[in-house]
């Protein structure tokens, strides 16, 4: 651990709590939202409004480190991972536009199997993002991200073999492709903020 002779500002870490709070709530959104008969319309109004509230988080994490001398961890980190976290909201929230643009009726179950993942790495991501302050019990969380990307992974997969079979109309199967990449890209950028923190982890021990 590096020695610091300054204080160093701790509201960063109250910034990505309330960041990670915002991905449990915007992952429990989506996956409402990818169900049978679900409003989708007003689900995604509500995912836009959590990601607002994200980008704000943004913003103000990016004016306090413009403002603060000493920082409690490297600044490129801290730019880094804000910018990943906000990232996960954006691909959540373009995927809930998408099935709501593309008047998606049912869909595949591999598209609420993947809700579900983003379910819990949210929950996981949530947890660990608290404990950035002193730097501990963090290798469990990326390890289960990890897990969590490479399921979604599979699934991705499965659902393109699925999408290309002739079971759907060549313009159904790339509107649900497009949603897929979307999901997909969520369960990346999940995967890109445990990568960060895993980093910083490094970087700080």
């Amino acid at each position: 651990m590096r020695f610091r002779l300054s204080p160093r500002d701790t509201s960063f870490y109250d910034q990505f709590t309330a960041a990670g709070q915002n991905l449990v709530v915007g992952a429990d959104l989506l996956a409402q939202l990818l169900q049978p008969g679900a409003d989708r319309p007003a689900l995604a109004a509500r995912l836009r409004d959590i990601e607002h509230s994200s980008d704000d988080i943004t913003h103000a994490v990016m004016r306090q480190l413009n403002s603060t001398f000493v920082t409690p961890f490297d600044r490129e980190d801290i730019y880094a991972l804000a910018s990943k976290l906000d990232d996960v909201m954006d691909h959540m929230e373009a995927a809930a536009d998408l099935a709501v643009l593309y008047r998606l009726e049912e869909l595949p179950q591999e598209y609420l199997a993947v809700g579900d993942l983003l379910v819990q790495a949210a929950a996981v991501t949530a947890s660990a993002l608290p404990r950035l302050q002193g730097m501990k019990d963090l290798p469990d969380y990326w390890i289960e991200v990890n897990r969590l990307e490479n399921a979604a992974d599979q699934l991705y997969r499965r659902t393109l073999a699925r999408l290309f079979s002739g079971e759907y109309d060549a313009l159904t199967a790339l509107k649900l492709k497009d949603l897929a990449e979307e999901l997909e890209a969520a369960a990346d950028a999940f995967e890109d903020v445990a990568d960060t923190v895993e980093t910083l982890a490094v970087k700080e021990s």
